[in-house]
């Protein structure tokens, strides 16, 4: 209770209220101004990072479209196993993309002109392709074709020891049935016959006539079967008429000696019957040992060194003589016969019957013909091309 004229706590009191009113709002005004600047700088921060991520996923965007751009577009064709899958014609046969006969058009796309075949199949068939042509001696280069006296073919090893010949055949020329060696317009050969008893008489001024330079006279020869050396029946008419033409000689024998000894013995008798012509025998001796067709004869029984030991017997004694020797055979008897590699230094006569001849070493002299026709003879003759002057040495 209170006395009069005390003042009550709702009058003295109210302003505190207000007061504490007012900061109560005030202070809640500020917190919430508060929230509203942090809320407010927490979304501007969002969106700041949300532009950064986005011009940085543009930026890489842009990149892997300039890459794309730079880079090759990968066509169907550059794919490899493309080459396991040959194109079939309308045949229904495989082409063969390198066998086209025509032109290949420029704007025509070509993956593989540029690129290796990693093919393994098509690399195993080449390399099967490139042995089989190495394999084969008809044109590796390195064989010669010999064809053996009972008609059987062989590819017989050229020897890189042996002195290839080098003659140019594009300039070998025929003129009546005589071949001779041009040279920039100038003959460079020289005209040749072989003749013996069974050419019969022979005309040697028809012969000079005819353009013949040098005659091969046989001088004798050996039995093939009773071993007895003659003399040929034409020997001395062939000689001393070939000598009155002016014509170039050299003489030939047909061995059928079994040993070295009886082989100097034939030379022997060479150089007894050549002594009163000697200032005349310009062209070579040459010796002569074939088989015999149809019949046995005494070489038979003679192996390939054997041959060799008895031709170099002859040549040398020839040689010791003063006069040229040289060997007479076909392609078989010179490659398979006897060892040219022990005869070497010796002049060869070779004897083939062709247009243009295929033994591969040197030779001096070559029988084209052995059925030749020629004015001065009746009969066939034996013609000759000789690459050597020997009448001017």
């Amino acid at each position: 209770m209170r006395l009069p004229g005390d003042e009550g706590p709702g009058r003295t009191g109210l302003p505190v209220i207000y007061m504490i009113v007012g900061v109560s709002a005030f202070v809640l005004l500020l917190l919430f101004a508060l929230m509203q600047s942090n809320s407010r700088q927490k979304s501007g921060s969002d969106y700041v990072k949300e532009m950064q991520q986005k011009q940085a996923e543009e930026q890489a965007s842009a990149e892997a479209e300039e890459e794309q751009e730079e880079a090759p577009k990968l066509r169907a064709e550059d794919l490899d196993f493309w080459d396991m899958y040959p194109e079939e014609t309308q045949e229904g046969q495989t082409a063969d993309p390198a066998a086209s006969d025509g032109a290949e058009s420029d704007t025509s796309p070509s993956p593989k002109k540029d690129r290796p075949d990693f093919s393994q199949k098509a690399a195993a068939e080449q390399e099967k392709e490139e042995q089989a042509a190495l394999a084969d001696p008809a044109t590796d280069g390195k064989h010669t074709l010999v064809t053996t006296r009972d008609g059987k073919e062989e590819w017989v090893l050229i020897s890189p020891y042996l002195t290839k010949n080098t003659y140019d055949y594009t300039k070998l020329e025929e003129k009546a049935g005589l071949k001779r060696y041009m040279e920039d317009g100038k003959k460079t050969s020289y005209v040749g016959v072989n003749i013996s008893g069974e050419t019969g008489n022979v005309n040697f001024a028809s012969l000079k006539a005819a353009g013949v330079d040098y005659v091969m006279i046989r001088l004798g020869s050996r039995g093939y079967s009773t071993g007895q050396i003659a003399l040929d029946a034409n020997f001395k008419e062939n000689i001393e008429g070939a000598i009155a033409e002016g014509l170039g000689v050299g003489v030939y024998f047909y061995s059928q000696a079994v040993s070295q000894d009886e082989a100097v013995q034939e030379a022997s008798t060479v150089l007894q019957n050549l002594e009163p012509y000697r200032a005349n025998i310009k062209y070579p001796v040459a010796f002569d040992m074939e088989f015999v067709a149809n019949d046995k004869a005494r070489i038979d029984g003679l192996n390939r060194d054997d041959r060799t030991a008895i031709a170099s017997a002859f040549l040398e004694t020839v040689k010791a003589g003063g006069y040229v020797p040289m060997i007479y055979g076909n392609k078989e008897w010179l490659i398979k016969e006897v060892d040219l590699g022990r005869l070497q230094d010796y002049d060869v006569w070779l004897s083939q019957d062709a247009e243009i001849p295929d033994y591969p070493y040197q030779y001096a002299m070559w029988q084209y013909t052995s059925t030749g026709v020629l004015n001065g003879i009746k009969g066939d003759a034996g013609l000759n091309i000789c690459f050597i002057g020997y009448s001017q040495r």
